[in-house]
Parts: C-alpha cells; structure tokens; sequence
C-alpha cells in the first residue's frame, strides 16, 4: 500500500468531478505568495511531510491568512516546527465556507468488499462516532438512508430554522466518491472534513492508500 502526495490526491478527486479547494504545492515562501494572490485571501497553510499525518500535532496548520505579511510569518512558523521531519512543501489552499463539518471515508474490507462511510466529521468524528455505512455500490437513495440513520441527521436536514444543507450535492458527492473507491481499488479513504451549506461544499483535507 501507498501514500498518495497531497496533490496526486486532489488530481485523483478531480478525475472523478470532484472539486476541492483552490490550492497549490509551494517549495518556497515566494511561491506560497504568488499562489495566495493566484486563488485570493484568505488562506490556509499545511505542512505536507510524509511523516506527519496529523498536521495539527506539529504545529503544520495555518488557517485565516489574510495578507502577504501573515503568510510569511505563518510559513516561517510551520518550517520551524517541522524541522524534524521530511517536507515536500507547504499547500496553500483557499478557506472554506461555515458550514456543517461530515467526513465521507471508505475502506476495502476483506470480506464484504470497498465501503462507504458518512458521519459528522472534523474534531468531533473520534468523540461521537456518529456514522453509518453502505457496500459499494451506492445510489442517492442509498445516501438518502444513510442520512436519516445518523442521529445528527437533523443538523443536515434542518433543524429550528436553520437551512439544510445542500442534499443534492451531498447525494453526488457520495455516490462519485463511492465509484472512485471501487474504481480505484483502494484501501483506505478519509474526506475529513467535508464543510456543507446550503449552496454546496468544500473538502478541506483527503487522504487515502492504494
């Protein structure tokens, strides 16, 4: 099995009509300006080491960036922190939208084949454990179910008087992502978080083995 690089896997997403972020791979502080400028304030910085899975941990996370003079502080920073470790560069990547965070995440299991898994993500997906899962392949009306069967369906579905999230584009996302699993052959999947409103979505982190 294989780690992707942070841009194979954003080119393996695009592959199948999914869109991530604007973003871009700098080796330098000059390339991580001209990329900010390129996709517009503000943005994040992340450290992409092949060491370090959870960037967090190491300090290897900006987000809010709103000029020049940030950025290159914030660059400074996560170099410093990172000096122990292997680094590729620093993605610089657009913020995302508020929203309601979910993870979508898949696995090839010896016995029943690649699944699919949705839940609510972000920091909260280890404390609540608020996911279900299907065998691939999957429709939208899979995806309808797999909603109602998580017990904070209400936060996507609305709830007082908050506004849904974008059904319709969460039902695409699931089932292109499901076809990218099985096509794919892979073993492991994690979009975490996936950021919904009502208009739509953003992935802010992917990672998966083949």
């Amino acid at each position: 099995m294989a780690k992707k690089s942070a841009i194979a896997e954003f080119r393996m997403l695009e592959k199948y009509g999914i869109h991530p972020l604007p973003n871009g791979l700098a080796k330098t502080p000059k390339e991580a300006v001209a990329i900010a400028e390129k996709i517009g304030y503000p943005v994040a910085l992340k450290l992409i080491s092949p060491q370090v899975t959870h960037k967090t941990d190491v300090g290897g996370v900006k987000i809010g960036i709103k000029d020049k003079k940030r950025l290159l502080h914030a660059h400074e920073d996560i170099l410093e922190g990172a000096h122990k470790y292997e680094v590729e560069g620093i993605l610089v990547q657009k913020m995302a939208r508020k929203g309601i965070e979910l993870i979508i995440g898949g696995k090839k299991d010896p016995q029943f084949g690649h699944m699919i898994v949705l839940g609510i993500g972000g920091v909260y997906v280890e404390v609540f454990k608020d996911v279900t899962a299907r065998i691939c392949p999957i429709t939208r009306t899979d995806v309808r179910e797999m909603v109602g069967e998580l017990r904070s369906h209400p936060l996507i579905t609305g709830i007082r008087g908050m506004q849904p999230i974008n059904l319709n584009a969460l039902y695409s996302l699931m089932v292109r992502t499901s076809k990218m699993l099985v096509e794919e052959d892979m073993e492991e999947l994690d979009l975490n978080p996936v950021i919904f409103d009502s208009k739509g979505y953003d992935i802010v982190d992917v990672r998966f083995v083949k």
